[in-house]
């Protein structure tokens, strides 16, 4: 790695025939990066799947409920102190020693001071949340602010750079860290101050490493006109993303208020759950698509053609696991975290669905972030989050359950407002933008169906592991099957992106009876 990342990282414009040719060595290291962040979070969650099931056996729902509503409001000072810099040094056409150091250095005094009025406001805070034991927890949590902050430049120059075997690596060794000081102050008897310890020890370990790998130092420079550029693009986009941990925080408190501490750490762990299986999966493609769809905006063909790709392989891998979810989550869950998390299943159930129909916004996220768009992002994103936030008003009436139903609701119709406004970006149908989805969904109705009977036909007395293991391949099986007899496509594409010899594609396209190679148009 050279010293400045940055200018290794430079992204000029290019001409469309020159995106062309250099498309395939592009979509290369997409998937690479991909395949080490797909990794990295596969290591990640199945090394913290476990440390949640000790975790979930030695703390109660109300302990997890406490910090599950503290991280409610940390992300604001996080996004806050940000400012949307690091997004726009990802999609910047260049970026020079004046403005990293501006941004970092903006981000450092945003972060001091809004670190400084959350301690001050922790027990107006708890108050507000009506849980006393909120306020120490808060003002410790403070100290994950920190390295957050300083991190978020580093971290954004290896990103630009594409350097996303190093982000993983590093991502991996802080997470594992983090859960092991979580185990130990678990079984020490630490409580609440276990799930703390995980936040804290994994950022300053993140922050660490993403300094010396990043190989830039800043200067005391701060210039006036790159931060009222930065800020113009910034504040939008830190905008987007304060109204979404707006909305989260909206949400803990209705719960919390209205239902209590214990249902809060309920609906978390279900949340957790559906999370750990999307980030498994097309989460992964997050950090890349912004600077891939960045790099491809001078050509509209090879952008809508990456942008479809994208989708399919999302829907391909994401499917099928929150099918599972919905199939067999009244048997995972108590068997994964414990009987006294059984009610959790039913919202699991409900945030699958919801899953499915969100994953498009994940790709959409870094569409209009990579072309330059956050403020048409920023409208929709206001939009959804208020709906659901009125949603969740009215239905924590009727319980968890009817919470994360109304979950499913708001998301069915962001999907539809989406494939709108992705297809004017495009210049394209609003159906072209919806096909990904279509071509799932009678494999996914198709697979759920199965699973059920297979469940209904084995009976309530069979354990929950051959529950769970009947259920999960079944749907595994059908999904497949009908997926490729209804729609090739997405599974050609995922077996595309894969990064490894063609020697090890061939046996799975054979046994898929796919193409050995990809027309490049919509299947």
């Amino acid at each position: 790695m050279s010293a400045d990342p940055a200018e290794r990282a430079e992204a000029h414009p290019q001409a469309p025939d020159e995106v062309a040719s250099g498309e395939e060595g592009l979509g290369q290291q997409a998937a690479a990066g991909v395949a080490w962040l797909a990794a990295q979070k596969w290591v990640v969650r199945a090394s913290g799947f476990v440390t949640l099931l000790v975790l979930t056996r030695i703390l109660s729902p109300r302990e997890f409920g406490v910090v599950a509503a503290a991280m409610a409001v940390i992300p604001f000072v996080y996004l806050l102190a940000d400012l949307g810099f690091s997004t726009y040094l990802l999609q910047a056409r260049d970026s020079d020693q004046r403005s990293l150091s501006t941004a970092l250095w903006a981000s450092v005094g945003a972060g001091v001071l809004l670190s400084a009025g959350l301690f001050v406001a922790a027990p107006l805070l708890a108050r507000a949340f009506a849980v006393p034991e909120l306020t120490p927890v808060l003002r410790a949590l403070v100290l994950a602010v920190v390295p957050t902050v300083l991190a978020a430049v580093p971290l954004a120059l290896l990103r630009r750079a594409m350097a996303f075997r190093t982000v993983a690596l590093q991502g991996l060794g802080a997470a594992l860290l983090a859960q092991a000081v979580a185990v130990a102050v678990a079984v020490l008897g630490g409580g609440v101050w276990a799930l703390v310890a995980q936040v804290v020890v994994g950022q300053w370990v993140i922050a660490v490493l993403a300094w010396r790998r990043a190989g830039w130092r800043p200067s005391l420079v701060v210039s006036l006109s790159k931060l009222r550029s930065m800020a113009s693009f910034g504040l939008r986009v830190s905008t987007v993303d304060v109204v979404a941990t707006a909305r989260l925080a909206a949400e803990g408190w209705i719960v919390t208020v209205a239902l209590g501490p214990a249902a809060f750490g309920l609906l978390t762990v279900a949340q957790r759950l559906v999370l750990t299986a999307q980030e498994l999966t097309a989460a992964s493609a997050v950090p890349v698509s912004t600077v891939v769809f960045a790099r491809l905006r001078e050509s509209p063909d090879w952008l809508r053609n990456a942008h479809r790709k994208a989708l399919n392989v999302g829907y391909a891998v994401v499917a099928p696991l929150m099918c599972a979810i919905v199939v067999t989550a009244p048997a995972l869950v108590p068997m994964l975290f414990g009987e006294k998390w059984a009610d959790a299943a039913a919202p699991a159930q409900a945030l699958a669905i919801a899953g499915i129909l969100t994953l498009g916004a994940m790709v959409d996220h870094g569409l209009f972030y990579g072309l330059g768009r956050p403020g048409a992002w920023l409208a929709y994103a206001v939009v959804v989050d208020a709906v659901t936030v009125a949603t969740t008003a009215v239905a924590v009436r009727g319980g968890l359950m009817e919470v994360a139903v109304g979950f499913v609701g708001v998301a069915l119709l962001a999907t539809v407002t989406r494939w709108l406004l992705v297809g004017r970006l495009l210049n394209v149908e609003a159906s072209a933008v919806a096909q990904p989805f279509g071509r799932v969904l009678g494999p996914v109705v198709g697979a759920v169906v199965a699973g059920s009977v297979i469940l209904w036909a084995l009976g309530p007395d069979t354990p929950a592991a051959v529950q769970v293991l009947a259920g999960g391949s079944v749907v595994a099986v059908v999904y497949v099957v009908l997926l490729r007899l209804l729609a090739a496509g997405p599974l050609r594409d995922t077996v595309g992106v894969v990064p490894v010899p063609d020697r090890f594609k061939t046996p799975v396209r054979r046994a898929l009876l796919l193409p050995s190679s990809d027309p490049g148009s919509a299947p």
